[in-house]
């Protein structure tokens, strides 16, 4: 099966869809520990402090999650502790509302 070419774009094309997407509050963004599948906000979150970033490690069984460093002025994320991040309301939000 091969895609349409009329429904590829590149990545620009989705300047509107990356907006709203990473338009949040990142320390309510739910994400699932690799190690242990503990889920917990970023918030909640073990925060080690280091001189060029830090390191987010799960509450629960201490894995790292989430680095997070800045070298010459670029940010590098680094997110292989995470098995998933959930963005935007909770299950118990009706979606009526939305």
């Amino acid at each position: 099966m091969t895609i349409d070419g009329d429904l590829r774009v590149d990545g620009n094309a989705a300047a509107g869809f990356l907006d709203q997407l990473f338009s949040f509050e990142i320390t309510a963004a739910v994400v699932t520990c690799d190690g242990c599948a503990h889920e917990a906000p970023i918030g909640a979150l073990l925060v080690y402090d280091l001189a060029m970033g830090a390191v987010f490690r799960c509450p629960d069984c201490d894995h790292l999650m989430i680095s997070a460093t800045r070298l010459r002025g670029v940010w590098r994320l680094d997110l292989r502790g995470v098995r998933q991040l959930r963005l935007g309301p909770g299950p118990d939000v009706d979606a009526a509302r939305l």
